[in-house]
């Protein structure tokens, strides 16, 4: 059984009923939930999402970026990094701009037969055995002989057993508006992903099939009210328009690097945000849930078809190693060099940009290519 029908609990259902096994996916909403989360695929998820026989879809609905930008705020780029240095480790070298909220229908309607999912059902709570889980759900208790909790940051799953989540909030919540902008036009030369540095406002640019999304960070102590109020005018301070920007949507939240002590808990399996958060910076944690998803659930399958829990016990610790070694590391590193002062990062970037071979090296750890070869 999974809990959560988002980009990670599909994936681990998908690749659970490839296998054969009978998969039940709890969801609480009444359909798959529509917001824009996460943008982008790095080439190791495409690596995955192909293997999976969704690819394709993906790509049809998707932006490929081959390149992206460090640029400075208020000014003009600093470096840009060809992706294409990765030709000789993927075959994808490139990203994917594509909401999630893309993927998921995408992946529902992939699903094998021995996978179901049941929409509105709550998980209220969980009683864990020796042999089993019982979910208590909001229509009634259904047992399994295992249970996934890919429910997300405020993971129902992982209140039920108690376990804790422990980390930092960052001081800042971040921002995230959504705009009808063709902003190209409005910043000549900018790739379809942007890294903007400014030590009193960074921001990141990031272009989606539908629209481009604006990130900047915000005070932690002023009211949601007055921040969406004076978003017109930060919007302003990016680019003028000479006029408003079509704003179609603002969001604002907190920011937390938190992680579980363990990712397995008896016969209860914690992957994606309801095992591990960081904050967006370099868009890591939905493609390290996704590598979650298919690495775990392809250690469970082995399981339910007679192999060691070992194996799975081995898979499970070397995740938690991914999430605190790579991704929680690299995403706040990304936080603090946006914030910059010193001239020191900027050059490095440049000098990467000029060189394939330091650039590959860079890159790999930046899309999540040397996190699968970590070990526990």
């Amino acid at each position: 059984m999974v809990a959560g029908a988002g980009p990670v609990g599909l994936t681990a259902a998908m690749v659970l009923a490839r296998r054969g096994h009978e998969v039940v996916v709890l969801e609480q909403g009444d359909e798959l939930a529509t917001e824009s989360r996460a943008s982008t695929f790095h080439p190791p998820t495409l690596e995955m999402l192909d293997d999976l026989g969704v690819l394709e879809a993906l790509l049809d609905r998707g932006i490929v970026a081959t390149t992206f930008q460090y640029r400075e705020r208020g000014g003009g780029e600093i470096a840009t990094l060809d992706l294409g240095v990765l030709a000789p480790d993927t075959p994808y070298p490139y990203r994917v701009q594509c909401e999630q909220s893309r993927l998921t229908p995408i992946l529902l309607d992939a699903l094998p037969a021995p996978a179901r999912v049941l929409f509105g059902h709550t998980v209220d709570d969980v009683t864990p055995s020796e042999h089993g889980v019982l979910v208590h759900t909001s229509r009634g208790p259904i047992a399994a002989d295992w249970l996934i909790g890919a429910d997300g940051a405020h993971s129902a799953v992982r209140h039920a057993v108690g376990a804790a989540f422990d980390g930092d909030t960052y001081p800042e919540r971040f921002l995230v508006a959504s705009v009808e902008e063709d902003l190209t036009a409005a910043l000549p030369g900018i790739a379809p992903i942007n890294y903007v540095f400014d030590p009193a406002e960074w921001l990141v640019l990031l272009r989606t099939p539908a629209h481009w999304r604006v990130l900047l960070p915000t005070p932690g102590d002023t009211g949601d009210d007055v921040e969406l109020s004076r978003l017109p005018e930060r919007l302003a301070a990016v680019a003028d328009l000479g006029r408003p920007w079509r704003l179609l949507h603002a969001s604002l939240y907190r920011v937390h690097q938190r992680v579980m002590e363990s990712f397995r808990v008896g016969r209860i399996l914690f992957m994606g945000d309801a095992a591990h958060v960081n904050n967006p910076l370099g868009g890591l944690g939905m493609n390290s849930g996704i590598h979650d998803a298919v690495q775990m659930a392809s250690a469970l399958a082995d399981v339910l078809e007679g192999g060691s829990e070992s194996a799975l016990d081995l898979i499970a610790t070397r995740r938690r190693t991914v999430a605190v070694e790579h991704v929680q590391r690299a995403s706040h590193d990304n936080w603090k060099r946006l914030r910059e002062r010193d001239d020191g990062f900027r050059q490095h970037l440049r000098e990467l940009a000029a060189d394939p071979v330091a650039a590959r090296a860079y890159l790999r750890r930046a899309c999540l290519l040397d996190s699968l070869e970590a070990r526990p």
